[in-house]
Parts: structure tokens; sequence; C-alpha cells
């Protein structure tokens, strides 16, 4: 027969059990509520831009002659390839916005830096775009959010054509009143009836309509310091002002092509 203290303690030590299962219960559902609760902010903050980089920035300080661009796609746009502008070693970061002047939507190569948890989840299981380039979303603009594309580099960096082609056009951007440098605007060679426009670079003085260019081997200018003037955006994602080559792709039927 079992003493009436020993059936008190095994009680207690019940009692016991239970109290620190309950407990770890319900630190286990304070911790869920937590994680679920940072998996919405990150699946719904996608195109946001966050605090700080998500990746280290690539120097803005190496200025040694780079030479032209490897022959590397950025983006395509049907089955015209947007190949690389600058030497891919003076690239500092690369951003797309929506363009407001009816740039058709680019479709970017390589993998977005800065999407959501549930995104980058939903790239992983359905074999989506990975590796890279690397690429962000940035704020503003009113049309498709890939429709400009910015390629960072130091101020004073080459510029190539990112397509062949022939160029049809060469005109003064203006920003706030002033002239800031020019858009050269090019016809490719395999997509005649698209108009790729490369600006926010100082032309180089050779550059001529009519004139015959060739992908990663003309140049076609240099980079400018837009630090003065504005704001950049993807200086948020680089050590430097964010200077950078603005690329849109266009229906040839929109501009006033000489």
């Amino acid at each position: 027969m079992t003493a009436p203290h020993a059936h008190g303690r095994e009680l207690q030590r019940h009692t016991q059990r239970q109290y620190v299962r309950r407990r770890r219960f319900a630190l286990a559902l304070v911790l869920l509520a937590v994680a679920v609760g940072m998996l919405l902010v990150s699946a719904f903050g996608g195109g946001a831009v966050p605090a700080t980089p998500l990746t280290p920035a690539a120097s803005a300080s190496r200025l040694l002659p780079a030479g032209p661009p490897a022959l590397q796609a950025i983006a395509h746009v049907g089955s015209l390839a947007v190949e690389f502008p600058v030497n891919q070693r003076r690239v500092t970061a690369i951003g797309y916005y929506g363009s407001a002047d009816g740039a058709l939507s680019l479709d970017p190569l390589g993998s977005q830096a800065n999407q959501g948890l549930l995104r980058r989840l939903w790239h992983a299981l359905a074999g989506g775009s990975s590796g890279s380039p690397r690429w962000y979303v940035l704020p503003g603009g009113q049309g498709p959010s890939t429709s400009a594309l910015e390629v960072g580099a130091p101020s004073g960096t080459d510029v190539y054509a990112p397509v062949t082609g022939t160029i049809v056009g060469i005109d003064k951007v203006i920003l706030d009143g002033k002239a800031v440098g020019d858009a050269v605007e090019i016809e490719p060679t395999s997509a005649p009836s698209l108009v790729v426009s490369v600006s926010t670079i100082a032309p180089d003085p050779s550059l001529v309509v009519g004139a015959s260019v060739t992908e990663d081997a003309s140049k076609l200018g240099d980079v400018l310091d837009l630090a003065r003037l504005e704001t950049q955006a993807l200086a948020h994602y680089t050590d430097d002002a964010g200077n950078h080559v603005l690329i849109e792709v266009h229906p040839a039927a929109t501009l006033d092509v000489p």
C-alpha cells in the first residue's frame, strides 16, 4: 500500500511537470507569433527601399582604366539583348524603376536583391531568376517597375553601346531647366522597331547621327556627375553619389526621330 506522503510527492511532481509544459507551450506561441509577424513584414516589403544595403556595394574608388565591358547581357526586351554599357569591374549597383515617358518593360537578368522573403521562397521553389547580376527595385516612377535601368558607375567611366545598331538621335537632357548631358538613341540592327536610349552621359565628340555602333565596343561617352543636381536613388546601394548610365527602350514610332 502506497504511503500517503509518497502519493503526495508524486502528485506534486505531476503538477510541476504540467506547469512546466504549459510555460513551454506559451513561450512557443509567443515565438511563433513573432516569427509570423517578421515574415509578413518581409513578404510585403519587397519593393520598398530597406534601411541599409542588402549586399556590400562595389567600391567606386577603383579608377584604373578598365576598358570596354565583357559581352554580357543585363536585360532583355523580347528577343533584343541589352548588354552592359560599362566595364563590369566599374559597376557599383544596378537598379530599376518605372519610367514615366512610355518606355517598355525590361526583363532583368540575375536576381532582385531587395525582394520580400515570400518572393525569394517562391523563386527558390519555382526555379525563378537567381544569381548575378544582382539588382534593386528603386522607388519612384509611374510606368512599369523595370522600364528604366540604371547601371551605376563612378563619374568619368567610359560608356559603351549596349546594342549594335545605328545612332538615330543625339538630344540634350534637361533637368530642372538645365542641360545635363545627352541622350544617345540607337536603332538596334536586330530590332529596328525599337529605339534604345542611353542617357546621363557626356557624349563622345565624334558621335554623329547615322553612325554605326557595336555593342560593348563603340564608346558613346562618359558617366556624368549628377550629385550636385539631384539626390540619386541608386546612392542608397553604393558607396558614392549613385552616378549611373540610364537605359530605356521605346517603340520607334513613339519617338521624334529625325
